[in-house]
């Protein structure tokens, strides 16, 4: 692991850092947005587990066909029209 050599006092030095940078207001939004990113990013990757392994339907959804409007005559409109 790359941070496997950090000791507490590492840590604790960083801690104070990020303290000092963001100050202590900032710190319990940070740590909340920081979690609900974290949240989202697991729920993603479990639906795409779902997809992938048949949970989920690999039919595309039906398209909706837009026909063009026609004139009495049933020839199509012009755009001047």
């Amino acid at each position: 692991m790359p941070f496997s050599q950090l000791g507490f006092t590492e840590l604790l030095v960083i801690l104070m850092i990020v303290l000092l940078v963001f100050g202590a207001k900032r710190l319990p939004e940070m740590g909340s947005a920081l979690g609900k990113g974290i949240r989202e990013f697991k729920k993603s990757i479990k639906e795409v587990q779902e997809s992938v392994e048949g949970g989920g339907t690999t039919e595309a959804p039906p398209s909706r066909r837009i026909d063009a409007p026609v004139t009495s005559d049933g020839e199509p409109k012009k755009l001047s029209q």
